[in-house]
């Protein structure tokens, strides 16, 4: 079930593709001082490519041997449903509202070995206590126990809180800028936000950069 726009599936030997495992072999050494095990990303305002970037970087780890969660945080407007083509009756909301649910989460296979998703479910009427809450730590601790990489999809930082709510409760959060399109106030007071509650802020990835600027985490087109 191949998710559309993913092109470390559809054009694996691409230069973009490429990018995407150089970003995550900078994560995979990054871990060796600092352990990031559960990751977030987002970006400082809709419309960067976040979604379509973090299932991209999932896909690289899943191919790399390494078991990974995605998991659709964004509760306002979900995407990874669409994006993989799969069914959003149960998801991440059913696990919080269901002892059953967080015992057997409602994990998703979508064609790629080591490789699951946990769409957004039903969406609650208040997401940002949603993801504030005690039980969504429980359910990071159930997900870390199922794979090596938990990877997280949440609103844009400076739409709504919901990025620094989540954003202290992971091991790191990456912030996704796109070149040509992202504002630098706007990366600045996101860069801001996040800091001032203490989320641990690891690093840029920088989107639809110039082909001769490629070095470390820079993707040339998406």
């Amino acid at each position: 079930m191949l998710g559309v726009n993913l092109i470390t599936l559809t054009d694996p030997r691409s230069v973009v593709a490429e990018a995407y495992r150089t970003l995550r072999t900078n994560l995979l050494f990054y871990s060796v001082d600092h352990p990031v095990n559960t990751l977030v990303i987002t970006s400082p305002v809709p419309g960067e490519g976040k979604s379509v970037a973090l299932a991209n970087l999932a896909v690289t780890l899943a191919q790399g041997g390494y078991g990974t969660i995605l998991v659709d945080c964004d509760l306002r407007k979900p995407a990874m449903h669409d994006l993989w083509r799969l069914d959003n009756e149960r998801g991440l909301t059913t696990m919080l509202l269901k002892k059953s649910a967080m015992e057997n989460p409602p994990l998703q296979s979508v064609g790629v070995d080591h490789l699951h998703v946990l769409t957004s479910g039903p969406l609650p009427p208040n997401p940002a206590d949603v993801l504030g809450s005690r039980r969504m730590d429980d359910m990071i601790a159930t997900l870390k126990k199922k794979a090596e990489y938990v990877l997280f999809d949440v609103p844009p930082v400076l739409a709504v809180t919901d990025a620094a709510l989540l954003g202290v409760k992971v091991d790191g959060v990456v912030l996704l800028l796109r070149a040509g399109a992202s504002r630098r106030d706007h990366a600045l007071r996101a860069k801001e936000e996040l800091e001032r509650v203490n989320v641990p802020l690891i690093g840029t990835v920088l989107m639809n950069a110039p082909r001769d600027t490629i070095a470390g985490d820079y993707y040339t087109r998406q």
